[in-house]
Order: structure tokens, then C-alpha cells, then sequence
């Protein structure tokens, strides 16, 4: 399996994760915690396709996501307070998610002929959609609108990969751009940066 296919079901799986544990943390049953995981894995992917008019989205095409986002749902339920335990592996395998799926949704908006710009809102909405439709259903406030620096670390990235891929092959452009993202959000959580208030 080539890595970025192994990265991409991991993050999957991650963020199927996210959405089954929000979901039980607020009592749903059984079909909700499904569909809570299930918009927070490929919620983001699906609206780009969309949007873009790739059809069938990406995870129509083959089974393997349905089944990545299914395996996560015994996890939830009989590790639940193990993966309590472990938010901080939670939270750098879905900033390396976001990373890569801000570039992977950059990358194949601009394979349709798109302009950078909505290239990059793309690869933002790819990688933090799904969180958004997750909090909404759940009733919180969504994680972007929380004064986090979070679709700032994918606007980041993506500008990087924009002006490497100038000079640098794809595969290079690719990881650095990645790892910029990866790079933000980590130093926002851990110099406690937030963005601003607008009054």
C-alpha cells in the first residue's frame, strides 16, 4: 500500500473516531454514532467532490471507507476510556489527517482545471468539513469557529504548496506543504495561539 493510501484510511479511521466518540459522549444510539462517523470521515471529501462535480465521490468508488468507518464503531464502545486516554495521539493523527487531506483536495481541484484559489478553499473544506457537519449535529459549536488554529494551519499549508510547487516536484511540494500544517497546528496548541475576535 503506497503511504499516502495508508495515511489517508488511517486519518479515516481517526476521524471516524472523532465523530463515534462525540457521539456517545452525548448518549446517541447505535445508527447515530454510525452516522456521526461517518459524516466526520468523509464528510469533507464528499462536499469538495461535489462541488468540484467529481462523480461518484471518492468513497462511492470503493467499499474500503465504509469498512474503515465501520471498524471504528467497537472500538468506541468497548475502548471508549482507552481512547479518552490517548487525546493527544488522537489529536496528532488527525493534524497529520487534515494535512494531508488539505493537500490531496488542493491537488485534485486543480486537476480539474479550477483556479488556485478555490483550489484552496477545496483543500480546506476537505480536510475540516467533516468536523463541521459533526459539531453541528452534535450541538457544539464547530471547532473553526472557536478561535482554534485549525483551517488556518490548512490555509497555511496549502499557500506553501501553492509557491513549492513552482519550484519543487509534486511528491516534494506535497510532504512540505504537510508538514507545514502539521507544524502550525502543533505550535498553536502548544503556544496556546488563538485568532482574534472581530468586534
Amino acid at each position: 500500500m503506497h503511504w499516502i493510501s495508508f495515511i489517508d484510511y488511517s486519518g479515516t479511521f481517526v476521524f471516524a473516531i472523532s465523530g463515534m466518540m462525540a457521539a456517545v459522549d452525548k448518549k446517541f444510539d447505535l445508527f447515530g454514532v454510525i452516522i456521526l462517523g461517518m459524516v466526520t470521515a468523509i464528510g469533507g471529501g464528499t462536499l469538495r467532490d461535489l462541488l468540484i462535480g467529481s462523480t461518484p465521490v471518492a468513497w462511492m468508488s470503493t467499499d474500503v471507507y465504509v469498512y474503515i468507518i465501520l471498524s471504528a464503531l467497537p472500538f468506541c464502545y468497548f475502548f471508549s476510556s482507552q481512547i479518552r486516554n490517548l487525546r493527544r495521539s488522537i489529536f496528532l493523527f488527525d493534524t497529520l489527517g487534515i494535512g494531508l487531506f488539505t493537500i490531496l483536495g488542493l491537488e485534485k481541484t486543480l486537476e480539474y482545471g479550477l483556479s488556485p484559489l478555490v483550489a484552496v478553499m477545496m483543500g480546506i473544506t476537505s480536510a475540516v468539513f467533516g468536523g463541521v457537519i459533526r459539531d453541528v449535529l452534535s450541538n457544539e459549536i464547530p471547532l473553526i469557529f472557536r478561535r482554534e488554529v485549525y483551517a488556518f494551519a490548512c490555509l497555511f499549508g496549502a499557500l506553501v504548496y501553492l509557491g513549492a510547487i513552482q519550484f519543487l516536484p509534486k511528491n516534494i511540494s506535497s510532504g512540505l506543504s504537510i508538514a507545514c500544517v502539521i507544524l502550525v497546528r502543533v505550535l498553536a496548541i502548544r503556544k496556546k495561539w488563538r485568532i482574534p475576535f472581530v468586534d
